[in-house]
């Protein structure tokens, strides 16, 4: 496999930039060196444009509808009120069973 001489930088790294051959039914198998660096495995989706003159093959991590709520804003703003509440210590628990659970509900809800 030929190497064009100029190096790629992407994500801040620096790599090599691949000569990959286009094969049957259009397939091309992106190297190694590239995956790693965008962390593609085996399952996972790209998205492919033409930019300018220029093919892009970009990574898409897809989400399944019924996992959608945990990415919006608000979910993910009561996240981050969560990790700050256990980060200071403001937790109750564990507890033996579900009364003690309930009745420390009730104590914390105003």
């Amino acid at each position: 496999m030929t190497k064009p001489q100029a190096p790629a930088k992407e994500h801040g790294k620096e790599c090599e930039m691949e000569l990959v051959k286009v094969k049957r039914n259009y397939q091309i198998t992106i190297p190694q060196s590239l995956r790693r660096i965008v962390r593609l495995v085996v399952g996972d989706y790209v998205e492919v444009d033409i930019r300018d003159d220029t093919l892009v093959i970009r990574p898409v991590k897809v989400i399944h509808p019924d996992q959608e709520y945990f990415f919006t804003k608000e979910w993910q703003g009561k996240e981050a009120e969560a990790e700050k509440d256990i980060a200071e210590g403001k937790l109750v628990g564990p507890f033996e069973n579900v009364a003690d659970a309930l009745q420390a509900l009730k104590k914390t809800v105003p």
